[in-house]
């Protein structure tokens, strides 16, 4: 009797002083907080490629303002579109995210999808973007793109050249450049990055074009980068010319961001937007991203969403004027 009366009294006495009790439940007819447990985050490329890297401790750093863990789930392969069924199978809850390459806003016009990338989707917000560089192993005898297309012209379907896979930017840039010239390659599709560069690197492939993953390859002298696709030369590499710059017009920039499935409610894409909008500007993560030769780029929900809808338009029109659609 006397444990209870004490008890009574200490509840009151925390309740007048207003003091916090370890656990209250939510009111009748009032949301939990989000988020309640841990999130996954679908990285559709294989694990170890500097996207996959770079989003793992952009994920760390959200996590900590969002008070929950993000798990990274890997699903590579399909040229990066392999998240997209998992967004438009899963549930509005906000537990659910995956990175949008460009690639998904280009497959729908190259093949038949059960999804789409805007129909299926909320947008959070953009994080960065990629650009592209064509590589060689270090040991090769190509020193520059002309010997690399004076070979094809020499050889003809006997220049191997990788990509991170079917319908990727880097896979249509190539088909473009090639077109152009009259001539064909070999296309040898990998999941992802690390292993691409490893069977580039090992000469099992005389050629390949990638994402600024290759970076650190580069550094180590590994391989050799004869040329960058964007507008202008990197500042990493400053020596190494553009596509443009030697005469093939040809630009190739691939932003992304994150998004979660259709029908997020409002609340929850602001404070997932929130969490990852601080990570995105973290010292660490500027850094890691400036390892990788890439930058913040970032839109908020809403401009994202318009960026979104003008990729998709646009790779319409980039995938008729190539002729890429299916008979």
């Amino acid at each position: 009797m006397t444990t209870r009366r004490h008890l009574l009294r200490a509840t009151a006495a925390a309740l007048a002083t207003g003091a916090a009790a370890p656990w209250t439940p939510a009111r009748a007819g009032e949301a939990a907080p989000f988020p309640e447990r841990a999130l996954s985050l679908w990285v559709p490329w294989t694990a170890g490629g500097g996207t996959d890297l770079t989003l793992r401790l952009l994920a760390e750093l959200a996590q900590a303002h969002l008070g929950q863990r993000i798990v990274i789930e890997n699903r590579g392969g399909a040229g990066g579109t392999l998240a997209m069924p998992v967004l438009q199978q899963a549930l509005p809850d906000g537990y659910t995210l995956a990175q949008m390459p460009q690639t998904v806003f280009r497959a729908p016009f190259t093949r038949k999808v059960a999804w789409d990338p805007i129909r299926d989707t909320t947008p959070i917000l953009q994080v960065s973007g990629v650009t592209f560089g064509l590589l060689v192993p270090v040991d090769s005898p190509l020193d520059s793109v002309a010997d690399l297309l004076a070979q094809a012209a020499a050889q003809p379907g006997r220049v191997t050249i990788a990509t991170n896979g079917i319908g990727t930017t880097p896979h249509v840039v190539l088909d473009a450049l090639f077109a152009r010239h009259g001539l064909s390659f070999v296309h040898v599709p990998y999941k992802g990055v690390a292993e691409q560069m490893i069977a580039l690197s090992g000469g099992q492939v005389m050629a390949g074009v990638n994402a600024s993953g290759f970076a650190p390859y580069v550094d180590s002298g590994r391989l050799r980068l004869l040329a960058t696709f964007g507008a202008t030369r990197s500042a990493r590499w400053p020596d190494v010319p553009t596509m443009r710059e030697l005469g093939h017009d040809i630009v190739a920039m691939s932003p992304y961001g994150l998004a979660g499935p259709r029908g997020l409610p409002e609340a929850v894409v602001r404070r997932l937007h929130d969490a990852f909008r601080s990570a995105l500007f973290d010292a660490r993560y500027i850094a890691e991203l400036a390892r990788y030769d890439q930058e913040v780029a970032y839109l908020d929900s809403a401009a994202y969403a318009r960026s979104m809808r003008e990729a998709y338009a646009a790779e319409k029109r980039t995938v008729e004027r190539l002729g890429l659609a299916p008979a």
